[in-house]
Formats: C-alpha cells, structure tokens, sequence
C-alpha cells in the first residue's frame, strides 16, 4: 500500500485534507493553523510530491522526513504535517480494522470529558458581564456538562483601567461559581488579554473561587516568562495551544506551576507527536487539555487520543450538534451527559461530506482589533 494522493479543501476556519493510497483505501485529517490556513495548504500540496509512493504505515518516518527536510520550521508546517498524519492513522485503523484509540494502546478511561467553551463559539452566549457569563454556564450545566473553559472579560475590557478591569473579571468568575456550585470545574482562559503583573493580581483575586487551570496569563511569546509568573501565583497554569513541538512543550514542563498543557492535535503535529507531548508531560505529573475549537474531524481525533493516554484530562469543544459541522463529516463526535464516547468504528470513525464543506464559505475572523483609549492594542 503506497500513498497516491493528497487533496485539500479549506472549510470556515480550517484546511480538510484526504490522503488516498494506490489500492482506493483513504483517511480524513485537519490542520488547524486557523488565521493562515492558505499557507498550510500550499506547504500540504507541496508535501504531497515527496510522500507520493511512501508507505502510510510508516507515520514516525513521514513525520520526521518532512519536518526535517528543510531548517524553516513554522505552524503552518506543522498543521499541514498534523492533517497529514490524522488521516494516516485513519487509514491504518481501517486497514486493521481498528479505532485509532485500539492502536494507540486501547482504553484508559471508558470516556472523556469535556469541557464546553462558552462564548462566540458556542450556543452557550452572548457573553456580557457577570449576569451574561452567569446564565451560559446555567445552560452549559443543564445541558449535562461538569466543566466550562471561559474568558472572564467585559466586552469593553481594552478600555478599562487597571483597577476597574481586574474588579470587573473577578465580578464574572465569583457569578459563574455561585451560580454552577462548586462540583462543577471552571478553567479561566486570559488570552494574552493582561500584562503579567495584572495576570499575577488577578490570579491572586480569584483564587477563593478554586479554578481548574489559569491558561496563558501572558502571551506565549517565552516560555521562561511564563515561568516567572508561575513562581507567583498559586493557580494551576495551562499554556501551549500556539506552540507545536516536543521542545517546546519540554520547557514548559520545566516551569514553576505548570499543571496543564495544551497541544492543539491539529498544529502540533497529529496524533504521532501529540502522544509524545503527552508521554513527556506524564513524566512531569502534568495533565493534557488540549486547545480545540474549529472542526469535527479534529474533535473525533481528540476523542480517541484521550481515549488512550493516561494523563489527558478534558476536551474542550465548540459543541457541534445542530451546526454546520454536523453536515460536513458523517458521524460527530458522541457526547453523553457532558463526555465524549469513543466510537468503535474502524479508523477516526468518520469520512468526509465533500458537496456540504464545498459549499462552506472560508470565514477567517477579524482577528484581534480591541484597542485601548490611546489607539494602541489592547492585547498585552
């Protein structure tokens, strides 16, 4: 069995690829390299000419031959590469007629987590001060979910002063946690939205209020600044859903506070580098939550991998029932009284609707536009 081709497609935020072998066997994988998701599906056409004829079986080797043909490394590569490598696994599950999580050394946990995003990305908004987030997480928790992942700002916050805005965040955690009780987990997101020394007071405002994990106080721009905030707050900290290597991940494991990862299965490098991220973190007692809100494929991805590794914790996700997600892939990933069911399909457990994602228009987002009251931007 031998790879023929490779065809993409980007649909709404992300770029859908097929990998199909000589012999008609094919996999399905996306790449999440969400705000450039053109510049992953050049480099994944590129890579096509050099994988044309390999063995898809050989995921390690595919893996490492791309990533070190050339010395220019970037996400965009490595989403291509993420893609590539999910639909690889997906064949080999369909070529031993297996789930990919039977491959991956079968079952940890009989069910995984999940953890709903509130927000634009979910059904659970508008998001508009402490009432707003309030009532989200009152759906969220009738809906069956124990967990929510949330980003605990006004929707003016570029345009607040330190003191107001710091008041206004903790207002917003202290109404969720009144109002989902305290056997309800609450992840606190920052989004880069805080300079470290807001990021430390905040953290130290909310602790009464028992966060699950404080993700990304400051932007992933260093890992060692990363840890100097760690060695002064005492919430758990989450980062890495921008960052795509093993060695990237190594070094946040090596700072002060890190309880969370975050690889994103479809930047960092799919399901081969993603359980090695995992493996390394276990070694560190550090937990995976991966980052995760664009496409179906992925979340089945993530289902799987959890399904399997010892250390993964929760799955945060867009829920996708009723969407438009739903018409694209044949199957979605189960969700039950808020935790995903591994499917026992062969493969990831789902295909592609071709004639549905065509007719999704590429939506790329207005990007990061909050600004301050001087006109500079608002992100620290």
């Amino acid at each position: 069995m031998k790879i023929e081709k490779i065809e993409t497609w980007l649909v709404a935020q992300w770029m859908t690829v097929r990998v199909t072998c000589e012999d008609g066997t094919y996999g399905v994988g996306e790449g999440n390299f969400w705000s450039y998701a053109e510049a992953s599906q050049a480099i994944a056409h590129r890579i096509a000419d050099d994988l044309r004829c390999a063995d898809p079986r050989d995921v390690d080797r595919i893996w490492n031959s791309v990533y070190r043909k050339y010395s220019f490394r970037s996400p965009a590569l490595t989403a291509a590469m993420s893609a590539i490598d999910m639909a690889l696994w997906d064949i080999k599950g369909k070529r031993l007629q297996a789930p990919v999580w039977d491959l991956l050394g079968g079952k940890y946990r009989d069910s995984v987590r999940a953890m709903v995003l509130l927000g634009a990305y979910g059904p659970y908004g508008p998001l508009d001060g402490p009432d707003g987030f309030a009532r989200a997480a009152r759906a969220a928790k009738a809906d069956g979910y124990t967990s929510l992942k949330m980003t605990p700002f006004p929707k003016d916050w570029g345009l607040k002063g330190y003191a107001d805005l710091i008041r206004e965040n903790t207002k917003i955690v202290e109404a969720v946690r009144e109002e989902v009780g305290w056997e309800f987990d609450i992840g606190i997101e920052i989004h880069r939205n805080m300079s470290p020394s807001e990021g430390v007071v905040f953290a130290q405002q909310i602790e009464p209020f028992l966060p699950y994990f404080y993700e990304d106080p400051i932007a992933p721009d260093s890992v060692l600044s990363m840890g100097d905030v760690g060695r002064q707050v005492r919430l758990p900290l989450a980062a890495g859903e921008r960052n795509n290597t093993i060695w990237e991940f190594r070094e946040y494991c090596q700072q002060p506070g890190m309880a969370f990862l975050k690889p994103d299965i479809g930047l960092a490098g799919g399901f081969t580098h993603c359980k090695k991220i995992a493996a390394m973190a276990e070694g560190f007692h550090i937990r995976i939550a991966p980052h995760h809100f664009l496409g179906p494929i992925t979340t089945m991805a993530l289902t799987h991998i959890a399904t399997a590794t010892p250390n993964w914790d929760v799955n945060e996700f867009a829920p996708e029932q009723g969407t438009f997600k739903e018409k694209i892939v044949t199957h979605i990933a189960e969700v039950k009284d808020g935790y995903f069911i591994p499917p026992d399909r062969p493969g990831l457990g789902t295909d592609i609707v071709v004639e549905e994602m065509e007719r999704q228009e590429r939506v790329i987002g207005s990007g990061e536009t909050a600004r301050r009251p001087d006109g500079s931007i608002a992100l620290r």
